[in-house]
């Protein structure tokens, strides 16, 4: 069966570069631990750890790497805090996401940010493999390999600590001294990438604490062993003697493989001393020798459940990974191909899959014939009424989309996806009230919420419905969370020259002023030029034009209100 079709490797400084962010280059074998309590812990606040994180997401979104989708990032949060839950600091903060790179890696960064390639998930052959690598990632984190590295990383060179704490060093187009800050400021020209060299103790401790996480939270324990010879297998078969990235960054060896399959061994043979319900019944709970042994049949929750009809909703999302971050086009045909000539290709998943190519490549109507049969067999699947519903609006059927938007969001209100969609389909096409049925729809998910795509909707839904406040507002903070803080900041102080803006508003606006300005000012003072920045006037007046900015968002100026 052929292999789907490869997007170009122009993307290959995502999770391998960033990955560098996380861990040190030159921490070798010898190195010798400090203990937990080191003086690393006091070299970067949990605060300022998850601040970098998250400026480093921003920046990858305004490069183009994430795949930001809804459905996508649920189920992913849902797998990964699900892990997260049986780890060993599940009061710590984690986030997860996706890299559009068809490498096979996945990386932990500052703050707890996991992100997985999306290579990484469509090579996975099951849920337990998926989780089996999220949870390693989890064990870096939990096992302080962060705090280790950077304690490490200051014997080797001062900026080290910066790369360490989120930075992307700039590559040979920059004459920047200070080109480590450029993952605050955007970035320019090509990244360097850092070698990555874990202590095999860390892999091993990483691997140990993840294994156990997986049993905690029911999942097979012996689904990392069976990752890291899956994916030697793909090494000895057709890689042409290139490891795949993962296998890079996290060598495997036939002692390591080994270790984590007697340590799976273990956890499953100590389930079967585990006591009987009836005997917990009577409160004997010191014979349990594991918190929550690994089960063959757990009782599934949320996205990570099967359907009772068998319908595996990590198959649907392992293609629409699959979909999202590859040339719909070229995977519309693979789809076609497959599915004709390979009967035993011919799976649920895979038929989602082409619907969601052809869709995506402007074949609605076919992308609809494709979906009923599997929704008349799988009655109730959100995920499959989303698709039609997709499908039948690009099809130019807007009035039955609609309805099914409508039902779903009755089902499922304020689900993420389903709003989007829904709101989307509002906006695009209708009329000013319409408009504001949008917005009232996308109100509540901008709480808490760092996903530019829905700032964008609202956004553009208010301004359709004539809030020009709401709108403005929300497109600075869509452009903010796409990696661009100096278009942020540009359009919020277009609008506090508005004379129209209401108390509240005019209030708001400049909160958010005050707030991006010691960020820009920094970045302006460090003269590093930047994709939402080009620039093109004298520094000295840049970081004047910010000033002024602070001022007037402090009421420091004459006439401000």
């Amino acid at each position: 069966m052929p292999m789907p079709p490869r997007r170009p490797a122009t993307r290959l400084l995502t999770a391998l570069i960033l990955a560098g962010l996380a861990f040190a280059a030159g921490a070798q074998d010898n190195v010798r631990l400090p203990d937990l309590g080191s003086s690393a812990n006091a070299l970067i606040s949990p605060q300022e750890a998850q601040d970098y994180g998250a400026a480093m997401l921003r920046q990858m979104r305004a490069l183009g790497m994430v795949v930001d989708d809804p459905l996508l990032d649920d189920y992913l949060n849902d797998l990964g805090f699900r892990l997260v839950a049986a780890c060993a600091k599940p009061r710590d903060h984690f986030a997860f996401f996706i890299v559009k790179d068809d490498q096979i890696n996945a990386f932990a960064a500052p703050g707890g940010y996991i992100a997985v390639n999306s290579g990484l998930i469509t090579i996975t052959r099951n849920e337990s493999e998926l989780a089996g690598v999220i949870a390693h990632e989890i064990g870096h984190i939990t096992q302080n390999h962060l705090q280790r590295a950077f304690e490490a990383s200051k014997k080797d060179a001062p900026l080290m600590a910066l790369v360490l704490l989120g930075a992307i060093a700039a590559g040979a187009g920059s004459k920047s001294g200070d080109a480590p800050m450029a993952v605050l400021a955007g970035g320019q020209g090509l990244l360097a990438q850092k070698q990555i060299n874990f202590t095999r103790k860390d892999e091993i401790e990483a691997d140990r604490a993840g294994i156990q996480t997986l049993a905690n939270a029911g999942f097979d324990p012996d689904a990392m062993a069976a990752f890291f010879q899956h994916m030697e297998d793909v090494l000895s078969t057709g890689a042409g003697g290139q490891a795949p990235s993962f296998l890079q960054d996290h060598p495997v060896t036939t002692d390591r493989i080994a270790d984590a399959k007697a340590r799976a061994g273990a956890l499953i043979a100590a389930q079967k001393l585990r006591p009987s319900g009836d005997t917990l019944l009577k409160g004997q709970w010191e014979q349990i020798t594991v918190p929550m042994p690994f089960v063959h049949a757990p009782i599934r929750l949320g996205r990570s459940a099967a359907d009772p009809d068998g319908l595996s909703t990590y198959a649907l999302m392992r293609e629409r990974v699959r979909v999202l971050s590859g040339n719909a086009i070229r995977l519309a045909a693979w789809y076609s191909t497959n599915l004709k000539d390979h009967p035993e290709f011919d799976t649920p998943a895979n038929r989602y899959g082409y619907a969601l190519a052809l869709t995506r490549s402007d074949r609605g109507a076919q992308a609809v014939a494709q979906l009923q049969p599997l929704l008349k067999a799988h009655r109730g699947s959100l995920i499959l009424d989303l698709a039609l519903a997709d499908a039948e609006l690009q099809a130019g059927q807007r009035d039955a989309a609609l309805a099914l938007y409508r039902q779903l969001n009755q089902r499922s209100p304020r689900n993420r996806a389903v709003a989007l969609a829904y709101a989307t389909a509002l906006t695009d096409g209708g009329d000013r009230q319409q408009a504001a049925t949008a917005a009232d729809l996308l109100r509540p998910l901008l709480e808490n919420s760092d996903q530019p795509e829905i700032y964008s909707a609202y956004a553009r839904a208010s301004e359709k419905a004539g809030d020009s406040e709401r709108a403005g507002e929300a497109f600075a903070d869509a452009s903010y969370y796409s990696g661009r803080p100096f278009d942020a900041m540009e359009q919020l102080k277009r609008l506090l020259r508005r004379d129209d803006l209401s108390y509240y508003a005019r209030a708001r606006i400049q909160a958010r002023i005050a707030e991006l300005t010691p960020l820009v000012l920094e970045l302006r003072k460090r003269r590093i030029e930047t994709p939402d920045n080009p620039a093109t006037r004298d520094g000295s007046q840049q970081l004047q034009d910010e000033r002024c900015a602070g001022r007037l968002c402090l009421g420091l100026d004459a006439g401000s209100r």
